[in-house]
């Protein structure tokens, strides 16, 4: 294996790393909430760590946006849910939640390529995708 390959490789594999990083913080969030969240803020703390770290590293792509949008869509619920008066709700609204970020997580491995901001940061060249599916 020259050294570019093992080069781009690496890179791929540390984007990779960093966009499941990123779905397991959102996931230990919607396992913990209530805790240290609010529910206006709740939303916008699950999708952090993937804004900051993969969002502007991977050119914009609609099936990466559109479930983006589905993780804010299902956290919003799951933080609407009213956990006193309807408990029965609770842990259908946390699964689906869980599965919009496992989805989000999924499209981004997907159809995640390598923008010139991520390749300027050593995550492999521009036009690069982020990794096939494994």
């Amino acid at each position: 294996m020259d050294a570019k390959l093992a080069e781009a490789k690496l890179a791929e594999a540390k984007l990779a790393d960093q966009v499941r990083r990123a779905a397991d913080v959102a996931r230990r969030l919607t396992l913990a909430y209530p805790r240290g969240s609010r529910r206006d803020d709740f939303p916008f703390a699950v999708v952090a760590a993937f804004d900051t770290e993969i969002r502007g590293r991977v050119e914009r792509d609609r099936r990466i946006e559109d479930e983006r949008d589905r993780v804010l869509i299902a956290a919003v619920n799951f933080a609407e849910t009213p956990a006193d008066d309807e408990p029965e709700a609770v842990e259908p609204a946390r699964r689906a939640l869980i599965a919009a970020i496992d989805y989000l997580q999924e499209a981004t491995l997907r159809f995640g390529i390598v923008n010139r901001e991520g390749a300027r940061l050593g995550y492999g060249e521009a036009g690069q995708r982020v990794t096939t599916l494994a």
